[in-house]
This record gives C-alpha cells, structure tokens and sequence, in this order.
C-alpha cells in the first residue's frame, strides 16, 4: 500500500476502507430484517434530523407563547420538558411524534409493533439527553433506539 492510498483510506474512514477490502456490510436494517428501501425500511438520518426539529421548534412555540410568554433561559427548559411529554405521548400511543407523521417516519420496537410505555419512556428520556442520540451504530439506530429495543422507520 502506498502513501496514496493509505492517506485515501483514512480520509474516506474505516468503513470504505474494509469494503474496499472485501467486507460486505450489507444494507442499513439488513440485520434487523428490514427492507432496504420504501415502507419499513431504517429512516435516514435527514429525515430524523427534520422530524427532530419541527418537534423542538413546536416545543419552543408552546413554551414561549404558554408559559414563559417571552424568550429566556426558562423558554429552552419548558421545551425540554415539553419535548419529553410530547414524545412519551405521542410514541407512546401512535407511534411518532408530529415532526415525525410530517417526514414519514414511525417508531417502532425491533421485534414489530408498538414499543410498551417505559420503553417510549426510556427513548424519549434519553433524546432529551441528546448524547445518546448522537452516537449510532451501523444501522444507523442511535443508542436511545438500541437501549428502548427501538427502530425508526419509514412509513
């Protein structure tokens, strides 16, 4: 191997680099007996990403114009905690959250269907958490989804 093509495989990480090397990892969802693409299929993450954010911009509205009734330090707390409650109620019983219906995704547990309440629970405790959404494995599931036993898919 040459400088060339060791400093190509660092940049392009050490996923590109074990393909190149005949590793076959298959599809996001392969391993958990998802489809590859349409209904069903893993939810990529810009499309989790947008759900995210109409669900924390929501969250800010009902803080700002409900309780604080102007910005401040508070504003971003209330959210949190409304953020937390919107998502053990709406997960809880259809499934998503309303960022989540407006992109087309639901959540659900790995086994099929509805995820049980300390399920949704632990999840949306652990979103709220931030950290834990932020680390995924190679399905592209995030550590809230793999501790709650969660997947999140297209519909």
């Amino acid at each position: 191997m040459d400088n060339r093509q060791a400093l190509g495989s660092w940049l392009s990480g050490p996923r590109a680099a074990a393909e190149e090397a005949g590793v076959d990892f298959g599809y996001r969802g392969q391993q958990l007996g998802l489809p590859e693409e349409g209904p069903g299929s893993i939810a990529r993450p810009g499309r989790r990403l947008g759900a995210l954010a109409v669900d924390w911009a929501l969250c800010m509205l009902i803080a700002y114009g409900l309780i604080t009734h102007g910005y401040s330090q508070a504003t971003g707390n209330w959210a949190l905690l409304i953020l937390l409650v919107l998502s053990v109620l709406t997960v809880g019983t259809v499934g998503s959250t309303p960022g989540k219906r407006l992109f087309g995704l639901r959540v659900a547990s790995v086994h099929g269907g509805r995820l049980g309440l300390l399920r949704v629970a632990l999840r949306s405790l652990l979103v709220c958490l931030a950290l834990p959404a932020l680390i995924w494995d190679r399905d592209g599931r995030g550590l809230h989804d793999r501790f709650s036993g969660a997947v999140q898919v297209r519909i």
